[in-house]
C-alpha cells in the first residue's frame, strides 16, 4: 500500500546537522532507506525556519533548506523525483517516490510578497501561514493576542487561491483559522488532531474539523504524542482513536496523515520512525477496509492536491 505524508521536518534537521545523510541517517526518522522498505510513494517536506533564526537571516536558511531539498535530497537520487502539481503526483512511475516543498510559518518571508512568490517559482506548493506565535500574515495558537488574518496575511491567501497552492491552517489561531476558511480556495490541515480526543490547543475542534470536512479539505492526522493523548504515552492505537473521531464527523474521505517525523523528540511507541508505516497499516486494517486505509495513507491525499 502506497504511504502519502502530507508533513515532515527533515529539511530542518538536515539544515541544523549537515552531517545527516538522507539516504540512510540514523538520526532521521525519515531517510530514503526507511522510505523504501515502507511503500514511501509521496512525501511533502516542510521549510521550517526555527525561532531561534535571527529575522534578518530567515528567508537566506529557508533558501538554504530549498537547496538542502535540491541537493541532497533528489539530486544523488534517481528514484526521488520533485512534483509540483496533482496531475505529476498521479503519473509518478512505479519505483519513484514524488516530493514536494512547504513552507511552515511565513516568518521567512517578512512582510514581502516577491519572496512569497520567489518560493513558489522555487517549488513551495502548500503554505502554513504561521507556526505557533504571532508574524505579519496572522497570529498562531499560542499567541496569547489570538489575532485573525492581517491584511497582509490576506493577500497571502489571495495569492495562493491565484497560484491554486494550499493554504495550510495546521498551527493557526482560532480566528485565523476561520478567517481562512472564509477565504481560501485551497485548505489543508496537514498535521493536526482532534481535540475531542486530547485536549492540546494546537488540535482542532468539532466545528473547525466539520468546517474541514465541509470545505473537502484534507486533515492530516499527526504522531506528535502530545497531539495524540494528554498524558503524552501514545502509541498506533491512539492515532486510530483520532481517525475514528474524525471519521464520526463524517471525513472518512478526508483524512490524510502528517506524520511530523524529525519535526518531534518523542515518538508514538511502535511507531518510531518511516519504515514503521505498515505497522499502522496493519492496525487499520483490522478496523477499517481496504479502500478506506488506502484512502487514509495514500488516495485522500492524492484526491485533494490542487491540479
Amino acid at each position: 500500500m502506497n504511504v502519502y505524508d502530507a508533513h515532515c521536518d527533515v529539511l530542518c534537521k538536515m539544515w541544523q546537522d549537515p552531517s545527516l545523510s538522507f539516504e540512510n541517517g540514523v538520526g532521521l526518522h525519515t531517510n530514503l532507506e526507511q522510505m523504501r522498505k515502507s511503500g514511501a510513494k509521496f512525501q511533502m517536506f516542510a521549510i521550517y525556519v526555527p525561532e531561534s533564526v535571527p529575522e534578518s537571516a530567515k528567508f537566506d536558511c529557508a533558501l538554504d533548506m530549498v537547496d538542502i531539498f535540491h541537493e541532497k535530497v533528489i539530486k544523488p537520487y534517481d528514484e526521488v523525483l520533485p512534483v509540483y502539481s496533482k496531475e505529476e503526483v498521479e503519473n509518478l512511475p512505479d519505483g519513484k517516490i514524488g516530493v514536494m516543498l512547504t513552507l511552515e510559518g511565513c516568518d521567512a518571508i517578512g512582510k514581502d510578497v516577491v519572496r512569497l512568490k520567489t518560493l513558489i517559482r522555487l517549488g513551495v506548493r502548500s503554505v502554513g501561514l504561521t507556526w505557533n506565535y504571532g508574524n505579519a500574515t496572522a497570529d498562531g495558537i499560542l499567541e496569547s493576542r489570538a489575532a485573525g488574518l492581517s491584511d497582509f496575511g490576506k493577500r497571502v491567501v489571495d495569492l495562493h487561491n491565484q497560484h491554486r497552492i494550499w493554504t495550510d491552517v495546521s498551527h493557526l489561531s482560532v480566528r485565523a483559522f476561520w478567517d481562512v476558511i472564509d477565504q481560501g480556495r485551497y485548505v489543508i490541515a496537514s498535521h493536526s488532531n482532534a481535540k475531542a480526543i486530547c485536549t492540546h490547543p494546537r488540535n482542532l475542534d468539532n466545528h473547525q474539523l466539520t468546517a474541514l470536512i465541509e470545505k473537502d479539505s484534507l486533515i492530516g492526522v499527526t504522531f506528535v504524542p502530545k497531539f495524540l493523548r494528554n498524558d503524552r504515552n501514545a502509541g498506533i492505537s491512539d492515532i486510530i482513536h483520532h481517525i475514528e473521531h474524525i471519521c464520526s464527523l463524517g471525513g472518512v474521505n478526508n483524512i490524510g496523515i502528517g506524520s511530523d517525523f524529525d519535526g518531534i523528540d518523542q515518538v508514538p511507541a511502535g511507531l518510531e520512525r518511516y519504515d514503521h508505516y505498515p505497522r499502522l497499516i496493519e492496525e487499520l486494517l483490522k478496523y477499517y477496509s481496504h479502500d478506506q486505509v488506502e484512502g487514509f495513507v495514500g488516495g485522500n491525499l492524492l484526491a485533494r492536491i490542487p491540479g
